[in-house]
């Protein structure tokens, strides 16, 4: 393909590194940069794909690539050279591209006052490579992950599970369709299920509803629903998508900790609350460096400051459910502090709200299992925890 403006012509490895750069430089959400990229370029559906695994790819597997490379650096390099060799080993490593492919092409949109640098690093990544090696100096390195969200997720849910989840989180997202045609994961549609499923009534509150996959999917299955969001530019994002999806929603820009509503409004309340997203690293290459102490991030400190608001957030809620009706509070991470002791702490001030328990394929979570989670090995999905509480003072009935 030729190239316009007599410009270089278009390039998955080009591209990619252009977005690499801003990820790292400016702080640039992957996805957002990715899809500007991609509006501009002309590249063929092939090369889409394939920058675009280049940029997740490298972007999740960031500090082993880093290993890979640093072995073979003397000083520190500026970081448009750090760019080309993290692209160049992930695609060694981990990208299926054939050595000699991933050398020579990834060699060919470095600058060119450091092509030999980085031809000669990239060979003996490769070599290495080779001969079996090397070997990682602890499991984070190797899982491509910050050492304060490995132990956090060893301490929560044990090393054997924490590895697995990690490595779920290395693969690329399995794309999942709905009958309608909005592309959601597999774990956000039980959750959907688990809101609808108990005869609670239809008038239905999505309390942190964007970008409305949850809230659609409610109104697909017969509620009438509500959906609220904090910020306006969020919830526009509801109503795209509930206009593209012909979903009748009622919107409404509020925080769901003091939200318009009278107390005891719906018949079911879903607190769908913002986290750590942990459960979700697949689809959010760049999500596992942002809170990283190594760079500056507050790491478990994050965790335990999202907690708090999720316990808000699920106390609010309580009061606008009717009496019988269904509360459901569902976050897309693994970590104990936002699934089970947020349930613990709800249920500790609300001792007369009764757990409704969700069954399979949800793995029970929570004191005596009321609550239930998936990890992104169990069903190739993203991690999810869901709680449900029928509240007092009626006979759960519609």
């Amino acid at each position: 393909m030729a190239g316009t403006g007599g410009g270089p012509p278009p390039d998955a490895r080009r591209l990619a590194v252009g977005v690499l750069g801003r990820i790292e430089a400016d702080g640039a959400y992957a996805n957002l940069a990715l899809k500007a990229a991609l509006d501009r370029s002309p590249l063929d559906r092939r090369d889409r794909a394939f920058a675009t695994d280049l940029v997740y790819g490298t972007t999740r597997m960031r500090r082993a690539c880093d290993h890979l490379v640093d072995r073979w650096l003397h000083d520190e390099v500026e970081p448009t050279v750090r760019t080309v060799l993290r692209l160049g080993a992930y695609q060694l490593a981990f990208g299926g591209v054939p050595p000699h492919a991933a050398v020579s092409a990834t060699v060919a949109v470095a600058p060119r006052r450091v092509r030999g640098l980085c031809n000669a690093v990239l060979r003996r990544v490769a070599d290495e490579l080779a001969r079996g090696g090397p070997s990682w100096p602890s499991p984070a390195v190797g899982l491509s992950c910050p050492d304060w969200l490995y132990e956090r997720l060893v301490d929560d849910l044990g090393r054997d599970d924490a590895v697995a989840a990690l490595e779920a989180g290395n693969r690329p997202a399995t794309a999942v369709v709905r009958d309608d045609g909005y592309h959601q994961d597999r774990a956000s549609q039980l959750v959907v299920a688990a809101v609808m499923e108990p005869d609670a009534g239809p008038l239905s509150l999505d309390l942190c509803a964007a970008p409305g996959g949850k809230a659609t999917g409610m109104a697909a299955a017969g509620a009438h629903v509500v959906a609220c969001d904090l910020r306006p530019h969020r919830l526009a994002l509801v109503a795209d998508n509930a206009r593209r999806l012909d979903a009748d929603l009622a919107l409404a820009v509020a925080d769901g900790r003091n939200a318009p509503f009278r107390p005891g409004s719906f018949d079911r309340v879903l607190v769908d609350a913002p986290c750590s997203g942990l459960g979700v690293l697949r689809r959010r290459a760049d999500a596992r460096w942002r809170d990283d102490p190594a760079t500056g991030g507050r790491g478990d400190a994050v965790v335990h400051e999202l907690a708090g608001v999720q316990s808000a957030l699920l106390d609010a809620a309580a009061d606008l459910v009717r009496p019988g009706g269904l509360l459901v509070y569902s976050v897309c991470t693994m970590t104990e502090a936002e699934t089970a002791g947020v349930d613990r702490r709800f249920r500790e001030g609300r001792p007369g709200v009764e757990p409704v328990p969700v069954g399979a394929p949800w793995r029970p979570h929570g004191d005596g299992g009321s609550g239930g989670l998936l990890l992104p090995q169990d069903l190739d999905s993203e991690g999810m925890a869901v709680f449900r509480y029928r509240m007092p003072g009626g006979d759960g009935e519609a």
